[in-house]
C-alpha cells in the first residue's frame, strides 16, 4: 500500500549514511589504502593462478573464483564511498546505483557459495585423497561454478524486479552505499513486505550454506580422527585457510543479519562499521591467506622477489 502520493522522479540517489562520521577524509583514506590493497592482491592471485599450468587445479580454480568474488564485492560499494569521503561526491546517477546495488548483493551471495564449494572441495580432497582427481576435475569445477554464478543471479534479480516499478518519494539514501534496504526507505510504498521478502531469502541462503559448511567441517574432522598423526596435521592445515575466510565472512554476517533479528540494538555507527568490515575483511583477508598458507602461490611469489633482487 502507498504511504504517499507525492511522488518524484529521481535521476540521482543523495548518500548520507556518512553524515555524522567524525573525521570522514582518514575514514575515506583507510578505505581507499584497504580497497586499493584487496584490488591488487586479488588481482595477483588470479594472474598466478591463470598464467601458471600447474596451478590448474580443481583448488586453486576455487581459489580464482573467490579471488572474482571479492573483486566484484569490494568493487561495488567501496568506489561509492570513497568518492563520498575523501572527494566529497555525495550523489549517484539512478542505473550506476542500481547496478551497484545488484553487483554488491550478487557478491553477497556468491561469496556464500564460493566458501561452500571449497569446503566441499576440501571434505573430498580429504575423505577420497585417491580419487580426488577423479571426482572434482577443472571441467567439473568450472560447471559447478558457472551454475552457482547463474542460481546467484536468479536470485539476486528478485531485488531490482520488486524496485523497479515502485515510486520513489525522496532520493535520499540512509546508508553508506547503494543497497536494496536503503534505495526501498526511498519508495512511497510500506517496505515491510519487501524486507521480510529479503529476510527470507537472506535467511535461507546463510544458513544453507553455513549449515553445509559446518556439515562438511563435521564429516572431515571424523575422517581426521582414522588418520595418523602426519596426516592429521596437513589436513588441518589444509582446511585452516578456509576455516579463517569464513570466520571473517559470516561472523560479521551473522551479527548484523541474525542478532538483530534476536532483538540486540545496534547503533547506526556500529551497524554501518560492520557492514563495511564484512565488505573489505574478506576482500583482503582472502587473497593473503591464501597466498600466505598455500605453498604452490607463496613459493611463486618468493621466486618472483628473489628474480627481482637478483636483478637489481
Amino acid at each position: 500500500m502507498p504511504l504517499q502520493n507525492a511522488s518524484i522522479k529521481v535521476t540521482e540517489f543523495i548518500i548520507g549514511g556518512f553524515d555524522k562520521t567524525e573525521k570522514p577524509f582518514v575514514v575515506g583514506v583507510v578505505i581507499l589504502i584497504t580497497y586499493v590493497l584487496a584490488i591488487l592482491a586479488n588481482m595477483m592471485n588470479i594472474l598466478f593462478i591463470i598464467y601458471d599450468k600447474r596451478l590448474h587445479k580443481p583448488m586453486y580454480l576455487l581459489i580464482c573464483n573467490l579471488a572474482v568474488v571479492d573483486l566484484l564485492y569490494t568493487s561495488s560499494t567501496s568506489p561509492t564511498m570513497i568518492g563520498v569521503l575523501v572527494a566529497g561526491v555525495t550523489t549517484i546517477s539512478y542505473v550506476p546505483c542500481f547496478i551497484g546495488m545488484f553487483a554488491f548483493h550478487l557478491g553477497g551471495v556468491m561469496e556464500m557459495f564460493a566458501l561452500s564449494i571449497m569446503a566441499f572441495d576440501r571434505l573430498i580432497a580429504i575423505s577420497c585423497p585417491f580419487m580426488y582427481h577423479s571426482y572434482l576435475t577443472n571441467v567439473r569445477t568450472l560447471v559447478l561454478t558457472y551454475i552457482l554464478w547463474i542460481v546467484a543471479c536468479g536470485f539476486v534479480s528478485i531485488l531490482p524486479a520488486t524496485l523497479l516499478p515502485l515510486p520513489h518519494c525522496h532520493s535520499t539514501l540512509k546508508h553508506n552505499f547503494c543497497e536494496y534496504a536503503a534505495i526501498i526507505r526511498t519508495t512511497c510504498v510500506d517496505p515491510t513486505p519487501y524486507f521480510n521478502l529479503v529476510t527470507v531469502i537472506v535467511f535461507f541462503l546463510l544458513f544453507f550454506t553455513f549449515t553445509f559448511i559446518c556439515l562438511s567441517y563435521i564429516l572431515i574432522i571424523f575422517f581426521v580422527k582414522l588418520s595418523s598423526d602426519s596426516n592429521k596435521r596437513k589436513m588441518g592445515s589444509t582446511c585452516l585457510s578456509h576455516l579463517v575466510v569464513v570466520t571473517c565472512y559470516y561472523g560479521p554476517l551473522f551479527i548484523i543479519v541474525v542478532l538483530t533479528r534476536m532483538g540486540v540494538v545496534l547503533t547506526l555507527e556500529a551497524r554501518h562499521g560492520l557492514r563495511i568490515g564484512a565488505i573489505l575483511g574478506p576482500s583482503i583477508v582472502n587473497p593473503f591467506v591464501y597466498c600466505l598458507r598455500t605453498k604452490e602461490i607463496r613459493c611463486k611469489i618468493f621466486r618472483i622477489f628473489k628474480t627481482v633482487a637478483t636483478s637489481q
